[in-house]
C-alpha cells in the first residue's frame, strides 16, 4: 500500500502529518510523492485565510484525479470548520477534524469512513514531531488558543489551549535527540500558554529543554508579545542552545486596530519588548506577523502603521491580507476595507519588509556565525542557517551535513537572499 500526503499551513500541521505517516510506515506502507499514484492520500488542511482554503480544495481534487479509486482523507483545520463543504467535493472518502485526525491510522485499518461523523471541539492533545529532515524537526508542544482575537477562526478549529506535562514533553525531546536531529523548532498555536492549565510554565519548559544533550539548537517558532516575558528574553539571551531568533506577532501598527482585533497589548508595549531584545541580543533576528486591511483600518491608521513599523528594529515581516473568517467577531464590525485597497496595502508592507531585511543582512555582513548545514544540494552548493536565521551557502561537502560550523558571512547574493562563504 502506498500513502501520499500534502500539508498546508503552519509548522504544527507538518509535525502532525509526520507523526501520522510514521504510523503507516510502521504498518508497511510506502511513502510516495503527492503527484504520484497512491492508495491513500492525506490532505492536512488550513483555514487561516480564504486563499489557504482554496489551496486545500485544489489539493483534494488533485488527489482524486491521481487515483479516483484511492482513499482520500481530509484532515485538520478546514475539515474541522467546514466538514459539510469538504464532504461535497467528489471523491472524498474520509473527513476528520482536529478532534479525531489522530485516529486516522486506526480508522483506515478498520475500514471505517465515518461518513456520518461531524467534528466536535478538539479537546485531546498529542505530542508529535516532524521527521525526514534529519537536520531540523518541528516539535508540537502545545495546541489550541483561548484568545479568540476578532479576526481569527483558529480557536474554533483547534479548540482551547492544552499541552502535555513538562516530563512527557522532555521525554519526547530526548526521542528527537536520539533520532539525530540537531535543530528543534518549538511549535504550537499559542506556545506561550504552555502549562497554563497544568501549573507549569513555558519558561520552565525552556529551562528543561536547554539541558538535553544531542540537540544543538532550539527555535521558538512564534510567541505572543504579552507572553514573551522579560525573563524569557533574558533566558534566550544567555541560554546554551536557544537561537537568537524570535517570531513575535504584531498584527497591526495602530492601537485603534489592535483594539478592534482584541489583541492583548498596544504598540508601546510591543516596541518596548523589541527594544529589550535588541539590547540583550543586538544581532537577534526579530520577525513579525502583520495584517493589512482589517476592519477599522482607515487611511490614517495604515499610514500610522507604516511609520510605526519603519521605526522598529524588525528584521522582516510576514504580511497577511485580511480575509473574512466564518464565526469571527469581525464579521459584525464596521469599517470594511475594499479588497483592492487591502492588496495595495499588502504591497506597501512587503516593500517595507524587504528594506528591513536588506538592512538586517547588511548589519550582519562580515560577522562570524554558527551555521547548521543541510543535506539539500542545488547546483553543487549546500545551504544552512545561522543562529539568527540568515541563509548561507558553500560548495557541497557531504561530511558537513547536519554539522554546526563557524563561518564568516561573506558576500550577499541579493537575488537569492543568501551569503556565500
Amino acid at each position: 500500500m502506498k500513502i501520499a500526503t500534502h500539508t498546508l499551513g503552519c509548522k504544527l500541521n507538518f509535525a502532525e502529518t509526520s507523526h501520522l505517516v510514521r504510523q503507516f510506515v510502521q504498518a508497511g506502507y510506502e511513502v510516495v510523492e503527492f503527484h504520484e499514484k497512491a492508495d491513500l492520500y492525506v490532505v492536512n488542511t488550513c483555514t487561516v485565510t480564504a486563499v489557504a482554503e482554496k489551496k486545500c480544495r485544489n489539493a483534494i481534487r488533485q488527489a482524486v484525479r491521481q487515483n479516483p479509486a484511492a482513499i482520500v482523507a481530509v484532515i485538520g483545520c478546514f475539515a474541522q470548520n467546514a466538514a459539510s463543504e469538504v464532504w461535497k467535493i467528489p471523491g472524498v472518502t474520509l473527513v476528520l477534524g482536529n478532534d479525531r485526525k489522530h485516529e486516522l491510522f486506526n480508522l483506515i485499518a478498520q475500514g471505517d469512513a465515518l461518513r456520518s461523523s461531524l467534528p466536535e471541539e478538539p479537546k485531546s492533545f498529542q505530542l508529535s514531531y516532524s521527521q525526514g529532515d534529519r537536520t531540523r524537526t518541528f516539535f508540537k508542544i502545545q495546541d489550541g488558543c483561548d484568545y479568540f482575537c476578532s479576526y481569527c477562526a483558529i480557536p474554533y478549529a483547534r479548540g482551547r489551549s492544552r499541552c502535555a506535562t513538562i516530563a512527557d514533553t522532555i521525554s519526547m525531546a530526548r526521542e528527537i535527540a536520539a533520532s539525530g536531529a540537531k535543530e528543534v523548532v518549538l511549535t504550537g498555536v499559542n506556545t506561550g500558554t504552555f502549562g497554563l492549565h497544568t501549573g507549569e510554565s513555558f519558561l520552565d519548559l525552556l529551562l528543561a529543554l536547554d539541558d538535553i544533550d544531542g540537540i544543538e539548537r532550539y527555535r521558538i517558532s512564534s510567541i505572543e508579545p504579552n507572553l514573551l516575558t522579560d525573563d524569557i528574553v533574558a533566558f534566550v539571551a544567555h541560554s546554551k542552545r536557544f537561537a537568537h531568533h524570535l517570531h513575535i506577532p504584531l498584527q497591526a501598527g495602530s492601537d485603534k486596530v489592535l483594539t478592534n482585533m482584541r489583541r492583548r497589548y498596544d504598540t508601546g508595549f510591543y516596541a518596548n519588548k523589541v527594544q529589550l531584545i535588541k539590547k540583550l541580543m543586538p544581532e537577534a533576528c526579530i520577525a513579525a506577523d502583520l495584517m493589512v486591511g482589517f476592519y477599522g483600518e482607515g487611511v490614517s491608521e495604515f499610514e500610522e502603521a507604516c511609520a510605526y513599523v519603519e521605526s522598529l528594529p524588525l528584521s522582516y515581516l510576514h504580511v497577511f491580507t485580511y480575509s473574512e473568517r466564518p464565526h469571527t467577531l469581525a464579521l459584525r464590525m464596521e469599517g470594511k476595507v475594499p479588497i483592492g485597497e487591502r492588496h495595495r496595502r499588502s504591497d506597501v508592507m512587503h516593500a517595507i519588509s524587504e528594506r528591513k531585511k536588506r538592512q538586517f543582512y547588511a548589519e550582519n555582513a562580515g560577522r562570524e556565525a554558527q551555521v547548521l548545514w543541510e543535506s539539500d544540494v542545488h547546483d553543487g552548493m549546500m545551504y544552512g542557517f545561522t543562529d539568527n536565521y540568515i541563509r548561507v551557502r558553500r560548495p557541497y561537502n557531504a561530511s558537513l551535513v547536519n554539522v554546526l560550523q563557524s563561518v564568516v558571512l561573506g558576500t550577499l547574493d541579493s537575488r537569492d537572499d543568501v551569503f556565500d562563504i
